[in-house]
């Protein structure tokens, strides 16, 4: 097993695409391992025969243990085709005919009654409405099946992970709308000479980065972390951001390091590389470790607003949300149509107080709201 740095000491096989006696060449996959944060490629150092697997799928297996054995002297064996083997048809029960019910016999007519006087004639009443007979509603239900499938590795972390996180921080969310309008016309304005330069596409995430990065440099709690077992606080001068990425086996977080060093292009440019490798399943646990700040944007699936929970040991998370047209009223008190977004931002009040949680929010709307702010650093 390889070494997947300090954090990883063990690993699930879930995979295994070779037998005993498979030809691999160098670097194929002899097996797929799944760790608590990403799923990794065992490749075959040289070409060669597998001689044996020393383990089955679902098998735990610790971080220098042995895999496999490869016979690298082994050749290529000839394939051979395999017979294959018809089941028989099961012969049908033929079905048993079902006798007729005997038609029961006629009851002979009952003998009419005597004849009688005629009754005076009386008013007769008015009719009384009748309301229409209900027919009884039958409801097909249909087929109501069940399945169940095995909770993966990754899927079992993420689950303890935020069990964690809630049982450990004292989690309260603030939130703030924020005018989208004046960053969305500039990004309209420059996004094609942006691209033709850096080669890269201006989204939405570069100047949320940027914008938290200089707010966490104003207001260091935000960054900064409590070391429970020394009973200290831990302030860090540097900001290195996680980014919430889709990929198909769940969501990961790689982080941007040191962004208060990165340009706008440097975010766009790590991020898309970050986003492809989620899609190859190619990320690495370095991409992933460590991070002092989080940004969830669950704007791009339509959410309105949400409360994002704290990625431990950070002590704070940024909700972005869906980006919507709402009625808002100008500086001149007129009611004027917006492009709005909710921010979210959840945060450990044992470490932060109120005061710094609001001014940090508020200061990331600002320098969205005008990107001025962020190109003179106010």
């Amino acid at each position: 097993v390889p070494t997947m740095g300090d954090s990883i000491t063990e690993g699930t096989i879930v995979d295994i695409p070779v037998a005993p006696g498979d030809y691999v060449s160098e670097d194929d996959v002899v097996l797929v391992l799944e760790t608590d944060k990403v799923s990794v490629d065992v490749r075959a150092p040289e070409g060669g025969c597998v001689v044996e697997i020393l383990g089955e799928v679902d098998d735990v297996v610790e971080v220098g243990s042995a895999l496999y054995r490869l016979d690298t002297d082994g050749v290529k064996p000839a394939e051979g085709g395999g017979g294959s083997s018809s089941d028989a048809a099961s012969p049908v029960a033929p079905a048993v005919e079902t006798p007729a019910a005997t038609p029961a016999a006629a009851t002979p007519p009952a003998a009419a009654p005597p004849s009688t006087p005629p009754p005076e004639k009386k008013a007769t009443p008015p009719p009384t409405p009748q309301l229409p007979q209900m027919e009884s509603i039958t409801t097909n239900l249909g087929n109501r099946p069940e399945r169940r499938s095995k909770m993966s590795r990754m899927r079992q972390r993420v689950a303890t992970r935020l069990k964690e996180s809630q049982n450990t921080a004292a989690m309260l969310t603030t939130f703030q709308e924020v005018d989208m309008g004046n960053f969305m016309e500039m990004r309209h304005r420059h996004k094609d000479d942006f691209a033709k330069k850096h080669g890269v596409k201006l989204g939405f995430m570069s100047v949320f980065v940027k914008a938290c990065t200089s707010a966490l440099q104003e207001v260091p709690a935000i960054n900064a972390y409590i070391d429970d077992e020394a009973k200290e606080i831990v302030y860090r001068d540097y900001c290195d951001i996680s980014v919430a990425v889709a990929s198909p086996n769940g969501l990961v977080v790689p982080v941007l390091r040191n962004t208060e060093f990165m340009t706008f292009a440097d975010v766009e440019r790590t991020i898309a590389l970050f986003g492809q490798k989620a899609k190859d399943g190619t990320l690495a646990i370095d991409d992933m470790a460590g991070g002092t700040f989080t940004i969830s944007n669950g704007g791009v699936f339509g959410s309105l607003m949400g409360t994002p929970i704290i990625n431990q040991p950070q002590s704070a998370i940024l909700g972005m949300h869906a980006t919507k047209m709402r009625a808002v009223v100008d500086e001149k008190g007129n009611v004027v149509a917006r492009p709005m977004m909710y921010l979210a931002l959840t945060y450990d009040h044992r470490l932060i107080d109120g005061r710094e949680g609001v001014t940090f929010l508020k200061s990331v709307a600002d320098k969205i709201t005008d990107p001025a702010r962020l190109v003179f650093d106010i």
